[in-house]
């Protein structure tokens, strides 16, 4: 018998898309500010197009939002209280919720994250790359060490202990003795979370056009990598993804409904959402138009949507695995049944051959990936492409 696919916790995000200055290595959805920024025209769109998707997921609860960007701090707090204000009307939300603002800490002003937390934010994660200011000038970006470490002390004392940095290695002429003193600079503000992420050149940026000198080849970065998780978890910082390290029961919610194959709707100007449709058993993947000014005038309107896509079962193993792989749990069996409808015979040569590779292990129902398959993930992931 065919497993029923069945509806996973379902979470909320929220786009958000200028920022100060496009960065050379960013291929998000971003679009640099001229000028005023319409953000009550915005916040109008975003509780339309809200409004244009809750037949998705009614009766359903959100258990995590995420304001991404761009540069979502350079919204001030009254228009992300007005959003939250209209989607908890609309939406249940789970006691607690977690809500994340993504911030940029040369945008963060005195007083501003007191009023951040009274609308309702209760998770910051803060974009700042890089500790080293010769680094910070190669990456394009417009503060330098001293306003990041301000900006983080100001949410500290606003009352935010639930906090994420963001920091890149591999990153031009940057040594690992560099990359270190950016950890250590990181564990003197003692966040409850770090992302560490490798600085890829990306198609379609700046960086891409026209490579930046001095970025470690691939055996520094791996040097470099392998230190820093050594580093990390002496510190207590747990490694729970390819990237992310959490103090205990500090891991981001929303961030893990994704890897786990959760359900999201995407708000927002290159928004994207995944829904399962339960009485359809049916997946749902839907994007909304990505220029600001083209989603502005259509949102709240079939017109808004950049495009509906059904994931055919032949598809679903590759898009589960490209998420949970990045796990450092795995995945179980039970669940790959229920979050792609799909029985666990499906996928067993594929397991075998990662098995034989020493790329996973399985204890019981649960599958990991190990040490060897953590560092070759996409090679994992591969072996699940529909043929």
């Amino acid at each position: 018998m065919t497993p029923a696919l069945t509806t996973p916790p379902l979470s909320l995000y929220v786009h958000l898309p200028w920022c100060v200055r496009k960065c050379p290595y960013c291929d998000f959805n971003s679009h640099e500010g001229r000028g005023a920024l319409p953000f009550d025209a915005y916040v109008e769109a975003l509780i339309a197009d809200l409004e244009h998707d809750l037949p998705l997921v009614w009766g359903r609860t959100v258990h995590s939002v995420f304001f991404g960007g761009g540069t979502p701090s350079l919204f001030p707090p009254e228009f992300i209280d007005r959003f939250l204000q209209a989607a908890s009307a609309r939406l249940r939300f789970a006691p607690g919720a977690e809500i994340t603002l993504e911030t940029n800490p040369g945008t963060a002003e005195h007083g501003r994250f007191e009023l951040y937390k009274a609308a309702g934010v209760n998770r910051l994660s803060f974009g700042i790359q890089s500790f080293d200011d010769g680094c910070l000038k190669r990456l394009g970006r417009i503060h330098d060490s001293g306003e990041a470490e301000a900006a983080v002390k100001l949410a500290q004392d606003a009352g935010f202990d639930n906090l994420n940095l963001d920091l890149m290695y591999a990153l031009p002429g940057q040594t690992l003795a560099m990359a270190e003193h950016d950890l250590q600079r990181a564990f003197a503000l003692d966040p409850a979370h770090v992302s560490h992420y490798q600085l890829t050149l990306e198609p379609n940026t700046v960086f891409a056009a026209r490579p930046p000198q001095g970025i470690p080849d691939e055996d520094g970065a791996w040097d470099i990598q392998e230190h820093c998780q050594a580093l990390l978890a002496e510190h207590g910082y747990i490694q729970y993804e390819v990237s992310a390290y959490a103090r205990e029961g500090r891991r981001c919610q929303h961030n893990l409904n994704y890897w786990r194959y959760g359900d999201y709707l995407g708000i927002g100007a290159g928004a994207h959402g995944k829904i399962t449709l339960g009485a359809e058993q049916d997946i749902l993947r839907r994007w909304k138009l990505k220029h600001p000014t083209q989603y502005l005038a259509a949102a709240g309107t079939a017109a808004a949507i950049g495009g509906d896509d059904r994931i055919a079962p032949a598809r679903r193993p590759f898009e589960y695995m490209l998420n949970v792989l990045r796990l450092v749990e795995g995945f179980s069996l039970s669940s790959f049944e229920s979050c792609t409808g799909l029985e666990r015979a499906a996928i067993e040569p594929q397991l075998q051959a990662g098995y034989a590779a020493g790329w996973l292990q399985r204890d019981g129902d649960r599958v990991q990936p190990t040490e060897l398959g953590r560092r070759f993930t996409n090679d994992v992931v591969a072996l699940f492409l529909p043929e």
